[in-house]
């Protein structure tokens, strides 16, 4: 009796339950920015305990930006070589690695491991998509919000928590920096029965080759879509506070509004999840969502005694196009390799922009001694982010 020849491996064998899938998504999905938005609020208390200048702190602070940027062309190659899984487990082990480092002494460890938390998001954050296009493909828009919006309320807990955890000793931040790698591991606990589950991708190798996002008109349009409103984003996490201060506004105040901006993100992304699928395309949602945000800037330029409104009115927008930018990626792609690839390039170009934008719109407010140039600038280029958004959200794949 002749052998019947052996078929072909599935990619993934005895695929778990959708819902496990989706909780372990949301676990990884809360450790995307609470390692960064913890930061902010007690830098002043980093700054003096280690010595930093003012230009080092800012540095400090930017360093997972340009991390985003120069690791997400890389993470689809680390998938192709891992599986998904794999990479997703290893990042999240690197994330929690890099955050006790960023909070153990010597100093040295504070920039090594925030370069390590800013490589291990960056993986996260490209590869998220990709898993979604895979397993979810016909809810990519109400899968991508959900977990848009729990990584946004988890780090406006992370910003709302921090002053607390420090307390008033000296050392007292590397505790509130530090606690944070409790949350990856307890990622990382739940992903450990999928990593036996996942195999090495050769289509995400061939996609980030075969593909060719980076001469697609389409796939730059996604990109500058992702880069403009991560721009904004970053922008107003850094600054939003200094320009209601400018205003009159008193620093306990401003810091409530910044806690409001990031809870305004969760309901806006919330929102962006219902909607997405209910439309024949996406360009409502892109051109709406990109001109509240014209609107919040309009409104700080001209009207910032009432800054609380435009605070919540941008986190809303903030959080409406951030879900839809992560959506893009596989909306606009034919399957879950395309995805990857469309990902690592969008948030590679993105976040370089990104991690630009602070810093030139600090520059511009220095050379002027006012924000009202530096806003009128953010009004600009949110309306050529309106622009790009509804090109984006055509119906059509990259390709």
């Amino acid at each position: 009796m002749t052998a019947r020849p052996a078929s072909a491996p599935p990619e993934r064998r005895n695929p778990l339950r959708p819902a496990l899938i989706l909780v372990g998504v949301l676990l990884i999905a809360t450790n995307l920015r609470a390692a960064i938005t913890s930061l902010g609020p007690i830098l002043s208390l980093v700054q003096s305990d280690q010595g930093l200048s003012s230009v080092a702190a800012s540095v400090l602070v930017s360093v997972p930006l340009i991390a985003f940027a120069g690791c997400s062309p890389i993470a689809p190659k680390v998938a192709a070589k891992l599986g998904l899984e794999r990479a997703l487990g290893a990042a999240v082990l690197l994330l929690a690695v890099g955050i006790l480092l960023r909070s153990t002494p010597p100093q040295v460890l504070l920039w090594a491991g925030t370069v390590l938390l800013g490589v291990a998001i960056a993986i996260l954050n490209v590869l998220l998509p990709a898993l979604v296009k895979r397993d979810f493909p016909t809810r990519i828009g109400p899968i991508t919000g959900t977990y848009t919006a729990v990584q946004s309320g988890v780090a406006a807990v992370a910003a709302g928590v921090a002053v607390p955890l420090a307390g008033q000793e000296a050392g007292g931040w590397r505790l509130s920096l530090g606690i944070w790698a409790g949350l990856a591991l307890v990622a990382l606990g739940f992903f450990l029965p999928q990593l036996r589950r996942s195999a090495a991708v050769p289509a995400l190798a061939r996609a980030t080759g075969a593909a060719r996002p980076w001469t697609s008109a389409l796939a730059w349009q996604v990109t500058l879509f992702m880069g403009l409103q991560s721009l904004a984003f970053y922008v107003l996490v850094t600054w939003l506070s200094s320009i209601e201060h400018a205003a009159g506004i008193s620093s306990v105040t401003a810091g409530f509004h910044q806690l409001l901006f990031n809870l305004s993100g969760l309901v806006g992304s919330l929102v962006c999840s219902a909607l997405i699928h209910r439309l024949p395309d996406q360009r409502v949602v892109a051109v709406v969502g990109s001109l509240l945000l014209t609107t919040a800037l309009t409104g700080l330029l001209v009207a910032p005694g009432v800054a609380v409104v435009w605070a919540v009115l941008a986190g809303f927008a903030g959080g409406i196009t951030l879900a839809l930018a992560l959506s893009l990626f596989g909306l606009r792609t034919k399957d879950y390799s395309d995805a990857g690839a469309l990902s690592g390039m969008a948030q590679s170009a993105g976040y370089t922009l990104a991690a630009v934008g602070p810093i030139a719109i600090g520059a511009i407010h220095d050379v002027a001694s006012s924000w009202t140039p530096a806003l009128g600038v953010l009004i600009g280029l949110a309306l050529v982010q309106t622009v790009f958004g509804g090109l984006a959200s055509r119906p059509r794949t990259v390709g």
